[in-house]
């Protein structure tokens, strides 16, 4: 079940960005995120402040969580992205995690299902998201649900320096 965080998540979803990093930082995953810098806690509360925060759940359990908006990065401005659109028909997907423990339980496809039928509720045609270049099952996952990468960025990209930023798009 996927649903709209509440101030109780926090400190779930806390711990599986701290999961995450530990991930990173053992050599197991490669998200490109840094301990400390992203995603933090603060992350997670400034996004559910502006109630942007979801949350999937199994058995009571909050598994994985999301950003959901319509607010396109500054990278996003001049890509060469192939399905134009105004910007109150362009959704965005920031920040997908799950918990490491869960992975390959098609979590991360239920969220993007999530982030589709929400854009369509709120007549959105363009699709938008981006990861790092070096998050490859990301990338692969996008790939096999329909998204297409309009081009990569080098760029600072959310405290991160040398990031390789993938932009992806589908239309809807």
């Amino acid at each position: 079940m996927i649903r709209p965080a509440t101030p109780d998540d926090i400190q779930n979803i806390s711990n599986i960005y701290a999961s995450i990093h530990s991930e990173e930082e053992a050599g197991r995953t490669t998200t490109g995120w840094v301990r400390g810098i992203y995603p933090t806690p603060d992350t997670a509360r400034d996004a559910l402040a502006r109630g942007e925060l979801f949350v999937a759940e199994e058995s009571g359990a909050v598994v994985g969580a999301a950003i959901l908006n319509q607010r396109q990065v500054d990278v996003y401005a001049g890509a060469p992205w192939r399905w134009q659109a105004p910007d109150s028909q362009v959704m965005v997907l920031h920040t997908l995690v799950i918990d490491p423990a869960a992975k390959g339980r098609g979590y991360g496809r239920a969220f993007v299902a999530y982030y589709e039928a929400w854009a369509r509720a709120h007549s959105c045609t363009c699709l938008r998201m981006d990861t790092n270049a070096r998050n490859l099952p990301a990338r692969a996952l996008y790939r096999r649900l329909g998204y297409t990468e309009a081009a990569i960025v080098p760029c600072t990209f959310n405290g991160l320096e040398g990031v390789q930023l993938v932009l992806l798009e589908k239309h809807l």
